[in-house]
């Protein structure tokens, strides 16, 4: 993901394609399914992957990208929340302390991106990439030894 958002500078600065209905349908079921089944096994990175996906797959800007995965990753989070409830696994005052951080952190990047526009977005998302890979290359490398 880094590598090719690196190397194509213009990624996701402009709006690229319109797909045509059939196409979207196609792209968005293999997209779900390839995510959801990262973020149900790994979790973390999730919603890089679905950035990335909104940007190759149909043609958006970076900010809309961002846009629909924070909403596709809360609905997720509301549904993982939802079954820890019923199996009464949850630590409620860890999960209101991160539930305002959360907020707090969304609508301070929602003002950021909304300010600063698409090259910022495209920029943090290449950080956030690469203190993904050095986060998991540190676990496997390092950690484990």
């Amino acid at each position: 993901m880094a590598i090719y958002t690196f190397i194509k500078k213009d990624l996701g600065l402009i709006r690229k394609t319109e797909l045509s209905s059939n196409k979207q349908m196609l792209f968005g079921a293999v997209m779900g399914s390839f995510v959801g089944f990262y973020d149900g096994f790994f979790g973390p990175g999730a919603g890089n992957f679905l950035v990335l996906g909104f940007v190759l797959l149909f043609g958006f800007e970076f900010l809309a990208a961002s846009a629909y995965s924070k909403f596709i990753n809360c609905v997720s989070n509301i549904g993982a929340l939802y079954v820890f409830i019923l199996q009464g696994n949850y630590l409620l005052e860890i999960a209101l302390l991160m539930a305002a951080c959360n907020v707090a952190g969304s609508l301070l990047g929602t003002r950021l991106a909304f300010k600063k526009g698409n090259g910022f977005v495209r920029i943090l998302f290449l950080v956030i990439v690469t203190l993904l890979i050095l986060r998991y290359a540190y676990d496997i490398f390092w950690k484990s030894a």
